[in-house]
């Protein structure tokens, strides 16, 4: 099955995402709770049941598939296994880190309010889990999703800065063709890149990361990788209901912020 529709992916903000009410953004009309003022849900032990089952399932998969930072950051957070941890808590692990905060959004966000966010290194995170049901797929966001595959990459400094960029240059952007380029270059490195370690070819995509499916998948000679060069990333069309084909492979997260830094600056948004 296909990778979710990313919580946090602009390109996640288009009609193919259905009817499910989920999907559709918010145009916020207040500011987010943000760090300790994230309230903790009254989670059913159902609930935190998928947590663990999601938990347990990728922590089996992801060793020797998962990039060496992914897994560094994944164990410097120290996630709950068995219960869905609370935001605030994962929040100050963040800020101690690298200056990030979580807010505690509805669902998928209108584009501008969640650039505008990253620009501020505020990480909107959903806080609700999906059902049984869509363990392999879910087409909504969740936490599982925002918390275990996007917060580990975001304790990595390098690509923390580079996250950050990506919210300052969307809100500099005025030109649609532009901001089609940066959506797909957010598309295929946030959610769907691959990083070159040591080790071998390793997933930092947190939209491959929290599905186990794309997790076999990606690594595997069925997909096309290319050299992550921005230019050819934000001219590569992508399908949200497939699995991703082809994937970018970046050498090093100096090298991926660096590269997007270039590119920004030639389109005048940094």
């Amino acid at each position: 099955m296909p990778s979710p529709v990313p919580a946090t992916s602009p390109g996640a903000n288009t009609p193919t995402a259905g009817d499910d009410p989920r999907c559709i953004p918010h145009k916020l009309t207040a500011p987010l709770p943000v760090g300790d003022e994230c309230p903790y849900p009254d989670y059913t032990p159902e609930e935190h049941s998928v947590w663990r089952d999601l938990f347990a399932r990728q922590t089996e998969l992801l060793p020797g598939r998962a990039a060496d930072e992914f897994l560094t950051g994944l164990a410097a957070l120290d996630l709950d296994r068995k219960n869905i941890p609370a935001l605030a808590a994962v929040s100050r692990r963040l800020q101690a880190a690298t200056g990030w905060r979580i807010a505690r959004t509805p669902g998928l966000l209108d584009a501008a309010d969640f650039f505008g966010y990253l620009a501020r290194r505020i990480f909107p995170c959903t806080d609700y889990v999906r059902g049984r049901h869509e363990l392999d797929y879910t087409p909504a966001p969740d936490c599982f999703h925002d918390i275990y595959g996007h917060t580990p990459m975001i304790m990595h400094p390098r690509f923390a800065d580079f996250y950050q960029k990506i919210g300052q240059a969307a809100l500099a952007c005025r030109d649609a063709g532009i901001m089609e380029g940066l959506t797909r270059i957010y598309w295929f490195t946030v959610e769907f890149g691959l990083i070159r370690n040591p080790g071998g070819l390793r997933i930092y995509g947190n939209g491959i990361i929290s599905s186990p499916a794309e997790t076999l998948h990606s690594l595997t000679e069925k997909v096309t990788k290319h050299p992550a060069v921005p230019e050819r990333i934000a001219a590569q069309s992508y399908d949200i209901w497939h699995f991703q084909d082809p994937l970018f492979v970046i050498e090093s997260f100096d090298a991926l912020e660096a590269d997007f830094v270039r590119w920004a600056q030639a389109h005048r948004l940094l």
